[in-house]
């Protein structure tokens, strides 16, 4: 099961960068979002905002920026108070989505909570910041059967027609962002539900899950990837109807969300609907290509019907989007043992066992070469 829409940043550091032209939006207008959220049965007090901040923070900000200082300058004087040593010292620490206010107290915060706390801290000293989605940056992790597709988000300013761009980086390394868009605050909202909730998937909380993800979908239900994550929620309840349902309509209102086809797949496959889970996958592969895990799927796919060397084609793309993984190796340790060569198999079994010698794949090679399965 995949996660999607999952966001963090591994780096350090604070920084403001330029890039392209600026768009508009409107901010959120609470009132209209409380009698849509109403409409859909959901309480809009109990509905987090993650970029509101308490007095003693509004307090702070006035004292770090001057109210004289044009925009620009309040903006480059707010990043130097946050990730001042002598002051706030925020720093990075993945794994939480907090609240603007609970990256005040603690001083931590990944990604989307450190631009929840610029924005509103921004907002305040009067400079218009808003959320944006860095879509080219992403990573893929394991854990057990989930499967976490992060990507980042940070926050920007428009300057005089160019967007300022601000981030944690690694001192000395200038990022490289192609694809950036601006959230609306809408969607910067749903998206902090969703994150919490997929944290708490994590966590194995399904049921706080549960509570979090249809909040995240009835705030912005264009939001594709809070769809998927209620997908999994569900499919780890054991509803697999519902699970299906929500996949589909992830694909409905995000047509480039690789995940959904990816979940919507396995959850198929295991209905024994295997052409269309096929089909599913070589989509995701179309829009999702950088994800190895689509093409594991697609290589087990292909091995599953005796199809050896596409399965083998699969696998070589997933280890050279993958290297660090054992998963990618023990496959081709899998496939060259049904191909009837088992020193190949051997070879690729030591490389996997030197990453992670308890990966299930990974035992699943060293039993077929041992003869216990």
């Amino acid at each position: 099961m995949r996660v999607g829409r999952f966001h963090h940043v591994a780096a350090v550091g604070g920084a403001l960068l330029v890039l392209g032209c600026a768009s508009s939006l409107s901010p959120l207008d609470e009132a209209d979002l409380a009698r849509d959220l109403r409409s859909r049965g959901v309480d809009p007090a109990s509905i987090v905002i993650p970029w509101e901040i308490t007095e003693e923070m509004r307090v702070w900000a006035h004292a770090q920026v001057p109210d004289n200082l044009p925009e620009g300058e309040r903006l480059d004087a707010l990043l130097a108070a946050l990730v001042d040593p002598g002051r706030l010292a925020l720093q990075y620490e993945s794994g939480y989505s907090g609240t603007a206010r609970e990256a005040f107290e603690t001083r931590k915060a990944n990604c989307l909570a450190f631009s929840s706390l610029f924005v509103g801290l921004a907002r305040e000293v009067g400079v218009p910041a808003f959320y944006l989605d860095v879509d080219d940056v992403e990573t893929f992790e394991k854990e057990g059967d989930l499967m976490v597709i992060s990507r980042h988000t940070s926050a920007g300013f428009d300057v005089g027609g160019q967007m300022k761009i601000l981030d944690f980086i690694i001192p000395g390394r200038q990022p490289r962002y192609r694809r950036l868009s601006r959230l609306s605050d809408k969607t910067a909202l749903a998206l902090y539900h969703s994150n919490r909730g997929a944290e708490l998937l994590r966590a194995g909380k399904r049921r706080e899950s549960l509570d979090w993800l249809q909040k995240a979908v009835a705030i912005d239900p264009d939001l594709g990837g809070a769809w998927v994550n209620l997908g999994v929620a569900l499919r780890r309840g054991g509803d697999v109807k519902g699970a299906e349902t929500v996949y589909r309509k992830s694909l409905e209102v995000d047509p480039e969300e690789a995940s959904a086809y990816q979940n919507l797949a396995a959850l198929l496959r295991l209905q024994g609907q295997e052409a269309e889970a096929g089909e599913l996958l070589v989509l995701a592969t179309r829009v999702g290509g950088k994800n190895p895990f689509s093409y594991l799927a697609l290589g087990d796919l292909s091995l599953a019907h005796g199809r050896l060397d596409e399965a083998r084609r699969f696998y070589k793309r997933a280890l050279h989007l993958y290297r660090d993984n054992p998963e990618p190796y023990a496959a081709l340790g899998l496939v060259a043992l049904e191909g009837g060569n088992r020193n190949e198999a051997r070879k690729w079994l030591r490389k996997a066992a030197s990453l992670d010698r308890d990966n299930e794949r990974v035992r699943r090679l060293d039993g077929r070469l041992a003869g216990t399965s």
